[in-house]
């Protein structure tokens, strides 16, 4: 397991590049890079559970199930790893899942002067690493760009 590190700078205020990257409808668009289907389903909270989810080729769910372990508005989230989802199965025990189960993906604020600064960790091995490092970035990209369109009008 490596932990990767992705950051980027946003013109626009923390409150909202927050929201922007947490709100289900734009969660949706930044994260369009991962799976045209990526959605979340749960909340935002400390200690809550939140499931990554999209459909594969043949329309049946999946995707990955989490634990907010760490939640504090405009500064950090964390979410660690605990299973998978298999259509409408949790799957959070078996080799199958040993790879990744207590991995993290974490997201932290920053209000720099002419916005926010963004800093994603995310834990994979080996065989997701040149996935992550083509596509966070991209994602990465979008989301800036979501935040700071209407940021451009004023």
């Amino acid at each position: 397991m490596e932990r990767l590190e992705f950051t980027t700078e946003i013109n626009a205020p923390v409150e909202k590049v927050f929201n922007t990257m947490l709100a289900p409808e734009t969660y949706k668009q930044w994260t369009a890079v991962f799976s045209p289907t990526s959605a979340y389903e749960g909340e935002w909270a400390q200690d809550a559970k939140i499931m990554f989810t999209m459909l594969d080729n043949d329309g049946k769910r999946g995707g990955m199930v989490g634990i907010v372990e760490q939640y504090v508005p405009n500064k950090v989230v964390s979410v660690r790893f605990i299973g998978v989802l298999d259509g409408d199965n949790e799957i959070t025990e078996g080799d199958a899942i040993q790879s990744f189960v207590g991995n993290y993906e974490n997201y932290y604020f920053e209000s720099i002067n002419h916005g926010t600064s963004v800093r994603v960790e995310v834990d994979v091995d080996a065989e997701y690493r040149s996935y992550m490092l083509e596509t966070y970035p991209r994602s990465l990209t979008i989301l800036k760009q979501i935040a700071e369109a209407d940021e451009n009008l004023r």
